[in-house]
């Protein structure tokens, strides 16, 4: 079973991360291109960098991911549906 689900929608992807998800799903990876995300749904999830502290995720925050930089999700509660454009 997959981490989560997408759904193409205009050039981006819709990510979906269910609240069933396992916190030991959630592995530390990095994308091969870099990638805008804005956060449609969250409550409680978190977002991090390598090296960095978590930052909050709540509707409307923008993530810029660099191509090739380590980074994860960390579960909340509920779903976590973000926008994903590929840059």
């Amino acid at each position: 079973m997959s981490t989560y689900t997408d759904e193409n929608n205009e050039g981006c992807k819709i990510r979906t991360f269910e609240e069933t998800v396992q916190d030991q799903e959630l592995i530390w990876h990095k994308d091969e291109n870099e990638r805008i995300v804005e956060v449609l749904e969250s409550k409680g999830w978190q977002f991090q960098f390598d090296n960095e502290l978590p930052i909050g995720l709540q509707r409307g925050t923008i993530i810029t991911i660099p191509k090739e930089k380590i980074h994860r999700v960390i579960k909340g509660s509920g779903k976590l549906v973000i926008k994903i454009k590929e840059i």
